[in-house]
């Protein structure tokens, strides 16, 4: 699986990093739940006044997924024959 990362400034003007963004393949039953909670987690992060200058948002879906989803969301499939 791919990852993005993004980078802004908060109300206050700090540099802020989400690591971990998972880039999903269109069509994916995922999409729309991971762009709803990436702009949830990022709005909390804009509005803190002392916030760390790097998030994981892998960690942050781990709290608030439930677990089924996020195996399957972060499942490596088994390639066949070691391929």
């Amino acid at each position: 699986m791919l990852f993005k990362s993004l980078e802004f400034k908060n109300v206050v003007g700090q540099k802020v990093k989400v690591i971990e963004i998972p880039l999903l393949e269109e069509g994916s039953t995922y999409t729309f739940m991971i762009q709803v909670r990436l702009q949830n987690f990022i709005s909390t992060l804009y509005l803190e006044t002392k916030p760390s200058k790097c998030y994981s948002f892998k960690e942050y879906l781990k709290r608030v997924m439930k677990w089924p989803d996020y195996e399957a969301l972060f499942s490596v499939p088994e390639l066949k024959n070691n391929a």
